[in-house]
């Protein structure tokens, strides 16, 4: 969305956290223990991860200056005409009525900026004010005419921001604003567009998890808005869209829920075939002009959520905006703040010309987290799990189809040096000092050299450090497995199954399966075949678990992609539970819980169920004595409903409260009995 729109659909959709970025109060001399596990694959490194946006509003949009900045950043997607513009723009005339069009910014400036970049371009289609026939025009236009090859195109920007539930910043000139009259809608623009080029990739608009209005049904719809669209145009899309502006600069740890819920929901309500829709984050910021938008706060935020973003399987992250404007001034971490949501600098000032941004262009601290992420992780490479002992510090890693591996580590004390003492599971580093890239505080460039060790390394306050390593041995190990499946799932087994891998310099001896718990493994079996049943599981359970092949001389294959399954309740007990949700607000929901006796008469009950995540809170209860501790939540019955006959029943309610994704809870126990579900 424009810099205009941006801050007063924030005030809607955002409540700003205060920065949270951990320090040390003393370094006790402990170095920090940092794990990577090459056994605990993620996804692979995507070849458009690294995006941005830019906006007609901006008449340097296709400037040669702006376009090598953008690929000396290592920027690999260029969306355009920019966010909630993207709703009043008319490309054929290159008007926007009501906004403001710069010169020099029409599609084909744009395409020529995209291509000295290099970087491959999203179009986002006018759903608000446009109609399919001038989208597919536009498509002809781009593919046919002009034989740009756009590959990737929205259907609108923010269209649940239409006033359908209220707020109202999105453009739409539709009566009818519900979800059900945006997807009709994406399905004629697709069949439209994909009628003059075949081979375009058609992306929907939904909300992100815990996001304003996710989960919220408005009067006279069959459900949520991405229930709505997906059920509706689920098998006429190639990918959905989520934007994120966290609000605060410690929220990485959503990612990995907030990506598994959309899985979640596609594989739900978009019909057969849903895994191959992919997941686009067409706009991120952290969203947090107090806490440092453009300087290095911004910058480690920024890293850590591109690539958690990515290894979670998330096929691009833009970037908002490539120049924005000045916003409101802070002093941060000894630097000026300029409240700038842009990677490089506007050269605004202030309406009083008290303070003015440095030269235009100037790259803006998120310029260069962009630009070490991208020298850590490229396309081709496959994320591993890899996590640090202390909560002032983050890491990633990736692993090279050559053998090299790249590990990214994030230090956001802002007064302390920590040493980091890395550990590897799966992978012997080379002897010998690596490469070593750092971004620090007020930094203008990433500095290269040659220093420390595979195991020790020194990460100075606010900085990004990324080393690249050899292995010992070059040696050709098997092929990975590709990503296995799951079928035959219950409360306590699973089977998994996968193709088989392709023999290196030696025969495939056996293959091993991996759960992943963070950074560490637990290995769940062997076989030689390629089907394996796990047993043991924990009824209700998310697992996520790689394949690896060994050859007759140990030698190891890199991980499959993962898998994640989510293994079911008892299929029979003495007690079955149903929890519905009545109603939801994007940070609460009303939830009732359905008890029913299948087992012996009983005459006082407790039900007992814990909240999967530490983000979610018990508001209040009724119809039995509710109670917290932690994240165990206890309901004990009244008087009057604590008899149950046999096939009897009662139902309780509750308030339950989010401020993440909200998992909700599928394991119930009635007096220490795990129940069904249904």
């Amino acid at each position: 969305m424009p810099k205009t729109l941006l801050r007063a659909a924030s005030a809607i959709l955002l409540t700003l956290a205060a920065l949270n970025v951990p320090t040390a109060h003393a370094d006790d001399g402990a170095p920090v223990a940092i794990t990577v596990n090459t056994r605990a694959a993620l996804s692979g490194v995507p070849g458009t991860g690294i995006g941005a946006n830019h906006a007609i509003w901006d008449a340097h949009l296709g400037s040669d200056e702006t376009a090598d900045l953008l690929k000396d950043a290592g920027v690999q997607l260029l969306r355009y005409p920019g966010g909630s513009y993207s709703d009043i723009y008319h490309w054929a005339d290159h008007t926007a009525p009501g906004g403001y069009v710069a010169p020099n910014t029409d599609f084909d400036t744009f395409m020529a900026g995209a291509r000295r970049t290099g970087a491959q371009p999203m179009v986002t289609a006018n759903y608000g004010t446009g109609t399919a026939e001038e989208a597919a025009g536009w498509v002809r236009y781009a593919n046919v005419t002009k034989g740009y090859g756009v590959k990737y195109w929205e259907i609108g920007n923010e269209n649940y921001g239409n006033g359908h539930y209220g707020a109202a910043w999105e453009a739409d000139n539709h009566a009818d604003k519900s979800p059900a009259e945006y997807a009709r809608h994406v399905v004629a623009y697709a069949d439209a567009m994909k009628a003059v080029d075949p081979t375009i990739k058609i992306g929907a608009v939904l909300t992100t998890p815990a996001n304003w209005p996710d989960a919220i049904k408005a009067e006279g719809d069959e459900g949520s808005w991405n229930e709505v669209v997906l059920s509706a145009a689920g098998s006429k899309i190639d990918f959905v869209i989520l934007h994120w502006y966290p609000g605060a600069l410690d929220r990485t740890g959503h990612v990995p829920d907030m990506i598994q819920l959309t899985r979640e929901q596609l594989a739900r309500h978009a019909g057969p075939g849903a895994e191959r829709i992919g997941i686009a984050m067409t706009e991120f910021n952290t969203g947090s002009s107090s806490n440092g938008t453009n300087t290095q706060p911004g910058a480690l935020a920024a890293a850590d959520a591109y690539a958690t973003l990515l290894a979670n399987g998330v096929f691009t992250v833009e970037w908002w905006n490539v120049h924005n404007g000045i916003g409101t001034v802070t002093e941060v971490e000894g630097h000026t703040d300029y409240g700038d949501f842009g990677l490089l600098s506007s050269a605004a000032c202030t309406a009083d010309g008290s303070v003015c941004e440095p030269a235009f262009n100037t790259p803006f601290a998120p310029y260069y987290a962009l630009q070490m992420v991208g020298e850590f992780a490229r396309p081709g490479d496959q994320f591993v799990r890899a996590a640090a002992d202390r909560p002032a510090v983050s890491a990633h890693a990736a692993r090279r189809p050559d053998g090299d591996l790249a590990v990214l580590m994030i230090n956001t004390s802002r007064d302390t040096s920590y040493a980091a003492s890395i550990d590897y599971e799966g992978y012997t580093p080379a002897a010998g000092a690596p490469t070593v890239l750092t971004h620090t505080n007020g930094a203008t460039s990433i500095a290269s050299a040659t220093g420390g060790s595979a195991t020790s390394q020194v990460l100075p306050p606010l900085s990004l450090t990324t080393i690249v390593l050899k292995p010992a041995t070059s040696r050709t190990g098997p092929g990975a497995p590709d990503r296995p499946t799951a079928s035959a799932v219950t409360d306590t087994t699973a089977t998994i199954t996968w193709p088989r891998a392709t023999a290196g310099d030696r025969p495939i001896a056996k293959y091993e399966i991996h759960r992943q718990h963070g950074a560490v493994t637990e290995q769940l079996g062997e076989t030689s075949g390629t089907s394996f049943t796990v047993r043991n599981l924990r009824p209700g359970t998310r697992y996520t678990v790689n394949v690896i092949a060994r050859d007759t001389g140990g030698g190891l294959s890199w991980s499959s992609p993962p898998l994640t399954l989510t293994t079911k309740a008892p299929a029979t007990s003495s007690c079955s539970v149903r929890l519905s949700v009545q109603s939801d607000w994007a940070s609460g929901y009303v939830g009732a819980l359905d008890i029913t006796n299948t087992g012996a008469p009983i005459d006082g009950w407790t039900l007992d169920f814990a909240w999967p995540r530490s983000w979610q809170s018990l508001g209040s209860g009724w119809s039995a004595a509710w109670t917290q501790d932690g994240q165990a939540v206890k309901a004990v019955s009244e008087p009057g409903n604590g008899s149950l006959a046999t096939g009897a029943s009662t139902t309780i309610g509750f308030v339950g409260n989010y401020s993440g994704p909200n998992v909700l809870p599928s394991v119930f126990t009635l007096n220490g009995r795990v129940c069904a579900t249904h």
